[in-house]
């Protein structure tokens, strides 16, 4: 496998990469001081996992994440105590807390390797959500709808409703088998959809499992019958 060390103190770095050496199926591709170079080597060398710092000058790693379009699997490491409960809650493989011992490395890679193979070294499929403290690693599939609001897209998925920096141009990363154009401001997920209503004006509304409604014109509700052969 080969992986990234992202982290702006060269001791940090080096010593990882001591540790690593008795693991011989891991392949240091590269290593970053920050987000901007790590997404530089991550771009060069599609690495498949990235041991990344939280506490870095600049962009901090939760950051360095949801700058990425592409999303890899991730192994934090860092000194900060405080962040081990955010860290969890973006599903990283793993957090190791500083000084990394080997065997919680050791232990850390065991569940890199249990997980199950991607289609790409860093997943088309997967994104990084941050929205004011809270971060999700979110699988593309499991969005239920995005709304667009002026540059901004909110994203619905698993009981959350987050607002990201993001426009609707993400619809050219999800699979058109899946997800449709409802509107101008919907895209919606076919398989997350609860019950179907025709309008009076010849329109449909959308029932997602979640509970929101999405009103389609007569045009979008023909193309929507057309898709789903209604």
């Amino acid at each position: 496998m080969k992986a990234l060390i992202v982290d702006d103190e060269r001791l940090a770095r080096n010593e990882l990469r001591r540790l690593l050496a008795v693991h011989p199926e891991v392949q240091i591709a590269g290593e970053a001081r920050d987000g901007m170079e790590a997404a530089r080597l991550l771009r060069e060398t599609r690495a498949e996992l990235v041991f990344l710092d939280i506490q870095m000058p600049e962009q901090n790693g939760f950051e360095f994440l949801a700058s990425l379009d592409e999303v890899p699997l991730v192994i934090f490491t860092t000194a900060y105590d405080e962040y081990a409960l955010k860290a969890f809650e973006v599903s990283a493989i793993d957090y190791l807390l500083k000084p990394v011992t080997p065997e919680r490395l050791a232990a850390a890679l065991v569940k890199f390797r249990r997980m199950p193979e991607e289609p790409s070294p860093a997943s088309r499929n997967r994104i990084f959500v941050k929205h004011g403290e809270r971060c999700w690693f979110v699988t593309l599939g499991d969005i239920a709808l995005l709304e667009s609001e002026g540059n901004y897209t909110r994203l619905y998925f698993a009981g959350s409703r987050p607002l990201v920096q993001r426009s609707l141009n993400l619809e050219e990363r999800l699979d058109p088998a899946v997800f449709f154009r409802a509107s101008r401001k919907h895209i919606v997920n076919l398989e997350k959809i609860a019950s179907i209503h025709g309008s009076l004006s010849g329109g449909l509304t959308l029932r997602l499992k979640e509970g929101m409604e999405v009103d389609m014109s007569r045009r979008q509700a023909q193309k929507f019958k057309d898709v789903m052969s209604l």
